[in-house]
């Protein structure tokens, strides 16, 4: 095979091409249609590449496979291709003169009752960047694999860190075909990485973590939590205000008000953690006694939420009011997935009476929070599956505080270098951002921190 269709077979990083569906799934087949029938959507995918472009800068089709999934009426084309540009000469334009340019694009298009409609395009160029990675010969980058050489342009770097990332985060895979799979999503995340990194305003660093093997789609499937920008849970008294200024800075972890960091697994329970830190603080504070509480019994016995598939805090408050209040971690273990409810009154150790919803205003929160303790909240998971540390700061658009989709507990506040941050704790485990904690930049409603914030009341 040309190292080209190596390179889009086996490599999509080096180009934002969606990666194919997983390998047992798939129809391998399709990916050999024949040229006849991609012509007609790959003209199209042409024709809306190129629109509004002078003539001299139009793009030409080089090599195209594709698959084809029926949709009612109509056929779905997934097409990936090369895209070869002319050079750019014009001085008004360009400031050297370049060689002609190849792009890498995937483009999704649908064609019903003889129309086309181009559901979705993606393209990035092959540059020096991306061919440094494809220079070398590697032929034996996993121990399963060694029977059979891998093609001569594989790249030997992306190679050794996804070696590196199994090792460290003890990675197997059911076959050879599921790990070359997994190192093309592997690579194509070093480049979202790399792209989140670089639109980042604050002081985090993205990279390698421990979801770097996971599609996008997987992640948030996995451990998101959709409801909470898709419902509305039940209504919350609010929270009286604190009528001093906050001060400049709070930790709540050095006042023993915290638990350890918990893992919530590959189950979307974020809102469970979220509300069991919550409530834990809260007795913390009234009753002298820090006790890590069950997020099991929520999973089992909350009936308003979803388990897995998620949950609001406004109704997981109302749960542990209904039942009667809440186990600890040691009499109802976690499981990570739903379970008959097993729930005994006479082993609740913790009990709330209500439930408040704080204001938005980020300074009345900090203020709240140095006062009364940690605060449920939820935030926009934007960058989160490759953050590893320092104060995150991604652009508005990118991370809308309207799309929240992660239930977290703020735990305290300051500064660094003069950047303001939130101390979130978070419920992937302490492999993963700082030592399981998120820093996100305060004052500026990132991510939609200030828009779900709210606390269990303990008498």
């Amino acid at each position: 095979m040309a190292p080209l269709l190596w390179l889009l077979a086996l490599l999509p990083a080096a180009a934002p091409v969606p990666v194919p569906a997983e390998p047992w799934a798939d129809n391998e087949q399709a990916w050999n249609l024949s040229f006849p029938e991609l012509l007609a959507p790959a003209r199209f995918a042409l024709d809306m590449y190129n629109y509004g472009r002078s003539a001299g800068s139009k793009a030409t089709l080089g090599a195209v496979r594709g698959r084809v999934r029926q949709v009612g009426l109509g056929s779905l084309f997934f097409l990936q291709a090369t895209m070869e540009e002319p050079p750019c000469n014009d001085p008004q334009v360009c400031l050297l003169p370049e060689s002609k340019k190849i792009m890498l694009c995937s483009f999704e298009v649908l064609e019903e009752l003889g129309k086309h409609v181009l559901l979705k395009k993606d393209c990035g160029p092959v540059n020096a960047k991306i061919t440094e990675y494809v220079n070398e010969t590697f032929r034996s980058f996993l121990p399963m694999m060694n029977k059979d050489p891998l093609p001569r342009d594989f790249s030997v770097k992306m190679v050794t860190l996804f070696k590196d990332f199994m090792t460290t985060y003890n990675r197997t895979y059911r076959s050879r075909k599921e790990a070359q799979w997994r190192l093309a999503i592997f690579a194509r995340n070093m480049i979202r990485a790399q792209k989140i990194q670089a639109l980042d305003r604050g002081t985090a660093h993205y990279g390698i973590t421990k979801f770097s093997d996971l599609t996008e789609k997987e992640f948030q499937t996995i451990y998101l939590n959709p409801l909470l920008q898709k419902e509305t849970g039940g209504k919350m008294s609010i929270a009286n205000p604190i009528k001093h200024l906050a001060p400049p800075e709070w930790d709540w972890r050095k006042k023993g008000a915290v638990t350890e960091v918990k893992d919530q697994g590959m189950c979307g329970s974020c809102w469970a953690f979220s509300v069991t830190g919550n409530v834990e603080g809260q007795w913390f504070l009234n009753r002298g006694t820090l006790l890590s509480l069950s997020e099991q019994e929520l999973l089992d016995c909350d009936k308003m939420d979803k388990a897995c598939l998620g949950g609001l805090p406004s109704t997981a408050y109302t749960a542990i009011k209904n039942l009667g209040g809440l186990e600890t971690e040691d009499d109802y273990r976690y499981e990570g997935h739903v379970q008959a409810c097993n729930f005994s009154a006479e082993r609740a150790k913790v009990y709330i009476n209500d439930s408040v919803e704080l204001s938005q205003n980020e300074n009345k929160i900090a203020a709240w929070l140095a006062q009364n303790g940690p605060i449920s909240v939820a935030i926009n998971a934007f960058g989160m599956q490759f953050y590893r540390h320092g104060i995150a700061h991604p652009f508005r658009p990118l991370c809308s505080p309207w799309l929240i989709d992660h239930a977290v507990l703020l735990v305290g506040y300051g500064n660094r270098s003069n950047i303001p941050f939130w101390a979130i704790k978070n419920s992937w485990g302490s492999d993963w951002g700082e030592e399981g904690y998120y820093y996100l930049h305060r004052g500026s409603g990132a991510c939609g921190v200030n828009t779900m914030a709210s606390s269990a009341v303990v008498n």
